[in-house]
């Protein structure tokens, strides 16, 4: 088998994965209306709403994958719908009817985060006790919807304060959940904060996960969730990662007057106000791992399914694939071949340098450096992970690919791949071999999807 072909094949399993998990799809095969009742059915869970009960039908949303899961709850209630206000990443927009759309900042939040937290507090303030809110939620909700702290005692933070932190958070290699437990606690509307402007009004919260392991208190940091951390747990994650020093001082005083008890924390579990609240997980990682696999048996592999878990230092899980790679190639039977071997879940870059990429990017580089390493079976084996929302960190790309035939048009161009992960500079390795995969703004976001085939 050729180069070509190989990423042929991965590309193929990975969009198959990336066609399961679309929201419009997701949104009308389990949402269905019938007369005034909305059934909700996700397959593992089922709820009815009656709609003829409610007076407004309000929509709010935040997150990459928002627009397109608005776009699907529209084609499903049309007219019903009152109006609508979601937050949006740049660039990831759909035509929408009666619900605004509000761009803004991702992975850093941005006035436009602050703008669209604004006008979406305004709007559901106004919401009464027979308004039903309907609230999508996907990955990227902690940053396009921004409202940092301010509460008792002045205390306050910042937009540029709260930018300092979300780019010290992204760079120490900090995991999702403490980045969020973070996030929660320097904002306005996280950590179940939402629920209590929406309160009294019904809210039903659809979630779409982008979190290792699902936990809903950590998609989008639990808008409408009860938060299971504490302003102490913030505390043990900046001392974990020596942040306190870097922390901004007005961050720092808010984060310890929390943990001593001088301002109130997050609303906790038993809380009446999710009395009113009804959050659905609609779509995951694992649905789309599912998917691909099926897409790779069709074209003739046999397939393993690691995990949806993945968690851990990008560079150094690469290892791990490259390892599985080169056992497939020494110990299994030419009738088990080829074969794909898939995983999912999001890894962490701790940054070394200034250079542009993200974890897939920097994975694939690592996954490729370690190939040269077994030049016997290396030309056998190839490698793409990508993100499923179709920008990996602050670039342009899903993520990349690796192989022998990219590692080889490097070295022609006398490029060490090596050099660049320390430069934290894998977009531009790929980018000059023609490893980079770019699939724009897919409108959905289940984390990573990571892919081996051995031939």
């Amino acid at each position: 088998m050729d180069n070509r072909n190989a990423m042929d094949i991965l590309e193929s399993v990975f969009r198959a994965g990336l066609k399961r998990i679309d929201p419009l799809m997701m949104m009308k095969n389990q949402l269905t209306l019938k007369g005034d009742e909305l059934i909700i059915d996700t397959g593992t869970e089922n709820h009815s709403i009656d709609l003829g009960r409610v007076e407004r039908i309000l929509v709010t949303g935040m997150g990459k994958a928002s627009a397109r899961m608005a776009l699907g709850l529209q084609e499903i209630l049309g007219e019903r719908i009152d109006s609508g206000v979601i937050a949006v990443k740049y660039g990831h927009v759909e035509t929408l009817k009666k619900i605004k759309l509000m761009e803004a900042g991702h992975p850093v939040p941005d006035q436009g985060s602050i703008n669209a937290a604004n006008e979406i507090i305004s709007f559901v303030k106004g919401a009464g006790e027979k308004d039903l809110v309907i609230n999508l939620v996907s990955g990227g909700g902690s940053a396009v919807m921004s409202s940092p702290y301010s509460g008792e005692g002045g205390m306050a933070i910042s937009l540029e304060e709260k930018q300092a932190v979300s780019k010290l958070l992204l760079a120490c290699g900090a995991d999702i959940h403490e980045i969020n437990c973070i996030r929660k606690h320097l904002s306005g509307v996280k950590g179940g904060r939402f629920a209590e402007m929406i309160y009294p009004a019904r809210c039903v919260s659809l979630i779409l996960s982008d979190v290792v392991g699902d936990n809903l208190d950590a998609i989008a940091s639990g808008a409408t969730v009860p938060d299971s951390t504490s302003f102490n747990d913030a505390v043990s994650i900046i001392e974990r990662y020596s942040l306190a020093d870097k922390m901004p001082d007005n961050v720092m005083n808010i984060i310890r007057s929390g943990a001593e008890g001088k301002i109130p924390d997050t609303p906790k579990p038993g809380s009446s106000i999710f009395g009113r609240v009804l959050n659905i997980l609609i779509g995951t990682n694992h649905h789309a791992l599912m998917a691909a696999s099926e897409e790779a048996r069709r074209l003739g592999c046999k397939t393993e399914v690691l995990t949806s878990v993945l968690t851990g230092e990008a560079r150094e899980i690469a290892h791990f694939f490259a390892a599985m790679g080169r056992d497939a190639c020494t110990w299994r039977e030419s009738c088990d071949l080829p074969i794909c071997i898939i995983a999912g879940g999001e890894t962490t870059v701790t940054l070394k340098g200034d250079g542009l990429g993200g974890r897939c990017q920097e994975m694939a580089l690592s996954f490729l450096s370690n190939l040269r390493k077994t030049p016997l079976v290396a030309d056998r084996i190839y490698f793409l992970a990508a993100g499923t929302d179709g920008n990996d960190g602050p670039t342009d790309a899903a993520g990349a690919f690796a192989s022998m035939d990219l590692f080889r048009k490097g070295k022609e161009l006398g490029l060490d791949p090596e050099k660049f992960i320390v430069a934290s500079d894998s977009y531009h390795y790929h980018e000059k071999t023609g490893g980079l995969f770019k699939t724009g703004p897919t409108g959905t976001n289940v984390c990573d999807i990571h892919i081996v085939l051995v031939v």
